[in-house]
């Protein structure tokens, strides 16, 4: 009793000193997006418009550029353009001091060229002087050991360009707009890529490829930049200002507000089927700028937010040679855009609009350098901009709830650990679960924190064509009663690979066992990791405090309480879990226009509804086409329900068949409406962050939308709780996995060997290994938390589908053919291993295709080689589907697949 209650206080020790450091950190936080400071001024003491800017090797760059250097007693008025060719190099040391580095020059003046940022230095394309336009480009390289700059000539672009912008993603240069002489009338609607990879590489063509032509009019000075749009990585192409046809001089200007995406994945879809309309589909329409930006800068912040920081918008256009100095400069007005609901909202007011640059990341930081401020003049100010984190307050009640719901969880394992008096109690509970508490465990075990995030992320960010694959585990709930139950409970196993010594050999077991266990080392630290950065962004948690708390009472409640502790907290989780989406579905229907009817409309005409993919095409595995949905979801399924310890050992803590075949058909049931509501969650989201822009957070992930919504909009106390659910989800995979791994390792690498000569022996080591391994998941969880993933369901997605998936055709290779030998499936499992961690380096397979395609590697290789082999001698009575079917019927059935050999 007395370690009981120092356990206790020894938690509430730790959670009161993390969140009273968590309010410390936030009680003067104050939301705000941006941060400006100033850099060193550019040693031009004038500035310059029209520079080639850029970052290479940890140093800015500022090259070329324009302006009106004045004389004494004289104004920018009363002299003429002039074009330098200088190059100026910001550099930084180890105390993080600035230095400028002159003495450079380009081999002639130039400016109002594109220019972007690459791994291989300063991309510098075409501009213009009082003379010609440019079609020349180059790289600028620095050296920061010789502090030396290098310009390295690259193939000029076809036609001449000025005036055009251009963006930079996965090796390709995207070259948007802008004139082809020193008019505005000879604007453009050119779209070009160049793959930065095919410089000296003699396996790839070194040329510009012109692209789908930019819709709508012609223009220059237009911004360019990327994101990703909830679907796939695009460009986007918007503002500007173009010469209306048949016009000359202020009057004709147009100025442009229109915005464009153009889908990459898409466009190389179409191109690789040559599917013209496809192509032209390419480009997409977007919601128009509220103001013009030309001339501006804008760039993709967070994973699907677009900042335009600065821009023209041409309201004293025809009035500037009039205002002269009077001109009150450009407006400080910054924009912000959201990809995914194609949304603007007012991002507030800068110190300065410097347009004729290009924003630039630095490392962690935006770089708006020199540039002009009104007509004619230019400053010599380098400004630094760093993106904000929206520290949400979480307070003292939802707090104070979350930390009850935590300890509660704690005391279940502890009213539990006095229970376990053998392994089998410690492992099997036993065998004296209710089959709906195993059912309900089953359902928390397979519903991850990652399922409790990604699923209304994936529906927000994208439409509804997963929702088919929860339909699946109806097809599977049979075979798992009627299959691979009756094995598992005759053969009264501890651990689901017992079944594959028997079948084939005790090295098979041990090798599946072994990927089984590091499987879920590795699982528990995903888990935990990206549940860690989802709350922390929206909670005052920190990632690490996140991780922390999970893994450290995951490893007391699981270690103390056994499989029963486990359990029953699932089950617990399960209610929490499912009443907090309903509660949060509930206020989302209550907070937007219209309600049911409203999201319905905006969703339809917005296609959130879409459910099936009718895509049947050569390359259609790479998509989430109808076949794959299915057929990946039988698979993932089938290896979960077969080959997965964590759910083989919920079949086994029932007292009987009877009440294992319940407990799977429970699960079953709740699964599919618990995957419909979090789906029909995010399609709300979806809607409620298109009706209400401002809420968004352009620091978040995609996938933490659905914690962004409850810690900002659900009530005080009631937010704790379903913050609550969060740490329930993560905390029912984290300790599944840790009394599965631990069963696992006794009873497969243990106990074989007889190593103690009783139970107790046996406990003591389970006991100790739950915790181990709890503590190494926790460990990893600290070590890999990374947040850039742009969706946690696909990642989860490819990491179960490379282990389970290989481990189901091994379970399956044994159940349904007599043939299969131990060598064939070791050859099986080895090639299977080997072809799924091939498959994603050289193919573009959909990660939810990967656990069917282990299953058919393994099967099919395993069974080939059985073939090859001498056949196996071993008994298989009970252990195949056919004698088993034998035993129940009396009447012989032939293994079908040695009929067809």
């Amino acid at each position: 009793m007395k370690k009981t209650i120092s356990i206790s206080f020894l938690i509430l020790f730790l959670l009161t000193v993390f969140s009273t450091q968590i309010f410390a950190e936030t009680a003067t936080n104050v939301r705000q997006l941006t941060e400006w400071d100033r850099l060193p001024d550019l040693p031009s003491t004038t500035g310059l418009a029209g520079s080639f800017v850029g970052v290479h090797q940890d140093a800015l760059i500022i090259a070329g550029g324009a302006n009106f250097p004045t004389q004494q007693d004289q104004t920018v008025w009363e002299t003429e353009k002039t074009w330098h060719s200088d190059i100026y190099v910001l550099t930084r040391d180890k105390e993080n001091k600035y230095h400028w580095i002159e003495g450079f020059q380009l081999d002639r003046p130039v400016a109002y060229g594109a220019c972007v940022s690459t791994p291989k230095g300063l991309f510098c394309i075409g501009g213009n002087n009082q003379d010609e336009v440019y079609s020349e480009c180059f790289l600028l390289q620095w050296d920061p050991q010789t502090q030396q700059i290098t310009r390295i000539p690259l193939p000029s672009l076809p036609v001449p360009n000025v005036y055009g912008s251009a963006t930079f993603i996965d090796d390709i240069i995207y070259l948007a707009g802008g004139q082809t002489k020193q008019t505005l009338d000879t604007s453009t609607s050119h779209f070009w890529s160049f793959d930065l990879d095919s410089i000296n590489n003699p396996n790839k063509e070194s040329i510009w490829k012109q692209l789908p032509s930019i819709p709508g009019p012609t223009r220059s000075f237009n911004l360019t930049t990327t994101q990703h749009n909830g679907f796939n990585q695009c460009v986007y192409v918007m503002s500007g200002r173009r010469q209306k046809e048949g016009t000359q001089g202020i009057d004709g200007i147009e100025l442009l507000t229109d915005v464009y995406e153009f889908d990459l994945q898409r466009y190389a879809a179409a191109l690789k089927n040559n599917d013209q309309h496809g192509l032209n589909k390419s480009w997409k329409r977007r919601k128009d700028l509220p103001t013009c930006t030309m001339a501006g800068t804008a760039l993709g912040i967070g994973q699907s937010h677009i900042l335009v920081l600065s821009g023209a918008d041409g309201s004293l256009l025809r009035d500037a040679s009039q205002l002269k100095d009077k001109h009150p400069g450009f407006p400080k007005k910054m924009w912000l855009y959201h990809a995914i609901t194609d949304t603007w909202i007012d991002a507030g007011n800068s110190p300065q609009n410097q347009v004729t640059t290009p924003a630039v990341k630095w490392n962690d930081d935006i770089i708006l350098a020199s540039g002009e401020i009104r007509p004619r003049v230019r400053t010599a100010a380098i400004w630094r901009i760093n993106l904000l984190d929206n520290q949400h307050s979480f307070g003292i009640i939802n707090f104070s709830v979350l930390i009850i719901y935590l300890l509660a969880m704690v005391g279940v394992g502890i009213y539990f650990a006095k229970k376990n008096k053998n392994t089998d109690d410690y492992f099997r509970g036993g065998q004296q679960i209710p089959w709906w508490a195993a059912g309900c465990s089953i359902f928390a075990t397979m519903l991850s924190s990652i399922t409790f995030m990604a699923i209304p992320s994936k529906a927000y960010a994208q439409d509804l064509v997963y929702l088919l694959g929860a339909v699946t585990i109806l097809a599977m709930a049979p075979i798992a009663s009627h299959v691979a139950l009756p094995f598992f409970r005759r053969i009264d196993a501890t651990s689901a690979y017992e079944y594959l010594s028997k079948r084939f050999n005790y090295p098979v077991r041990l090798i599946a066992s072994g990927l089984f266990t590091l499987f879920h080392i590795s699982r528990m630290g995903i888990v935990m990791s990206l549940a860690g950065l989802a709350l922390s962004s929206v909670t005052p948690l920190s990632a690490t405090h996140a991780v922390l708390i999970m893994g450290l009472l995951c490893m007391i409640y699981c270690t103390l309480g056994g499989i029963e502790a486990v359990i029953w907290t699932d089950t617990i989780q399960t209610f929490v879990l499912l009443s907090g989406a309903i509660l949060c579905l509930v206020l989302i229907l209550l907070q937007v226009d219209d309600g049911i009817a409203g999201i319905f409309t905006t969703a339809s005409n917005n296609n959130k509804l879409h459910m099936i993919n009718w895509d049947f095409s050569l390359d259609s595995y790479t998509t989430v086409a109808l076949w794959v949905v299915l057929f990946g979801n039988l698979g993932g399924n089938f290896s979960s329900y077969v080959s997965d310890q964590a759910v083989v050992q919920r079949y086994m803590t029932t007292p009987n068949k009877k009440m294992a075949v319940k407990a799977i058909w429970m699960n079953a049931i709740i699964a599919i409406p618990a995957s419909l509501l979090f789906y029909v969650i995010g399609t709300c989201l979806y809607v409620f962050y298109k009706q209400n822009p401002t809420k968004l957070d352009p620091t978040i992930n995609t996938d933490q939308v659905f914690p962004l919504f409850i810690s900002t909009e659900v009530f005080v106390g009631v937010a704790g709780l379903v913050v609550a659910g969060v740490f329930a989800a993560a905390q029912s995979t984290v300790s599944t996995s840790m009394n599965s791994a631990a069963t696992t390792i006794v009873t497969d690498f243990i106990k074989p060997f007889n190593i103690f000569r009783n139970d107790k022996s046996y406990l003591r080591t389970a006991y100790f290994l739950t915790f181990m391994l709890g503590a190494s998941g926790t460990l990893i969880g600290l070590i890999f938390v990374d947040p850039q993933f742009k969706s946690l369901f696909d990642e989860y997605l490819r990491v179960i589908g490379m282990f389970m998936g290989i481990l189901g055709g091994l379970f399956a290779l044994g159940m349904f053919t007599k043939r299969a030998n131990g060598w064939g499936a070791i050859i099986g499992l080895l090639c299977g291993g080997i072809v799924m961690l091939l498959l994603p380096i050289f193919t573009n397979t959909h990660p939810l295709a990967y656990a069917t395609i282990g299953i058919a590697v393994c099967f099919s290789i395993g069974y080939l080689i059985s073939i090859i082999l001498p056949a196996s001698r071993k008994d298989l009575h009970g252990l195949t589907v056919f004698s088993s079917m034998q035993a129940e019927s009396r009447t012989p059935v032939p293994d079908l697949l040695e009929v067809s050999k």
